[in-house]
């Protein structure tokens, strides 16, 4: 009688014994990924990744005169160009520049097809642009360099249909919104010997003075 009792409490004695052990609960962390701030060196860029626009070029072509003592006076020229840019931080963009070249001399005048890649810095004030988001003038500098190919008129042939260019440019941008702004500058420009036969070693060089409006997307 008595061994019918003590199998059920047997098979009782693991439960009780496991009731008895506290449980402990672990907290366990997962990773959570890292979130901009917004007030980061990417806040305007993240949101205003790439950029076009266009400018109206006034160029004052520089005088020159070559070994033989043969002189030609620059004239002043109108052209057009256009760009398109990527927003790498806030503080600095790479852009690609077209303009289409008028170069011209008293006795001689250029044009040409010009592709330039140019590396430009914006100088955005920290301490007031992190906290107000936004920055309404923004001077730059940069500097370009590329490819412009060339033809010249006035009876003029070229030895090089392809030519070498570099730049300098400033200005300041003034940003009516995160999109919009007008654009006013000043480029150096200079091309490395075109090879014209009616003067020697001539390196056309400009000052250039820019107006235009950018858009952000």
């Amino acid at each position: 009688m008595k061994a019918k009792f003590i199998l059920p409490i047997l098979c009782a004695l693991p439960m009780a014994a496991n009731a008895a052990i506290p449980y402990r609960v672990e907290q366990i962390k997962m990773p959570v990924a890292d979130t901009p701030s917004g007030i980061d060196n990417e806040a305007y860029a993240r949101t205003r990744r790439f950029y076009v626009g266009g400018m109206y070029n006034f160029a004052m072509w520089q005088n020159f005169t070559d070994d033989n003592d043969v002189s030609i006076n620059g004239k002043n020229s109108s052209s057009f160009e256009g760009f398109a840019g990527l927003r790498i931080y806030d503080t600095f963009r790479m852009e690609l520049n077209y303009l289409r070249m008028n170069a011209k001399w008293n006795d001689l005048s250029l044009t040409g097809d010009t592709f330039m890649l140019n590396a430009i810095w914006d100088a955005r004030i920290d301490n007031i642009y992190r906290i107000f988001r936004s920055q309404m003038i923004v001077p730059y500098v940069g500097v370009g360099a590329g490819l412009s190919w060339n033809s010249a008129d006035d009876g003029a042939t070229l030895n090089k249909k392809i030519s070498p260019v570099a730049a300098a440019l400033a200005g300041i941008s003034v940003e009516f919104s995160s999109i919009f702004a007008l654009d006013f500058g000043y480029r150096y420009f200079y091309m490395f010997e075109p090879g014209v036969d009616t003067i020697e070693k001539l390196n056309p060089a400009a000052h250039q003075f820019r107006v235009g409006a950018r858009v952000s997307f």
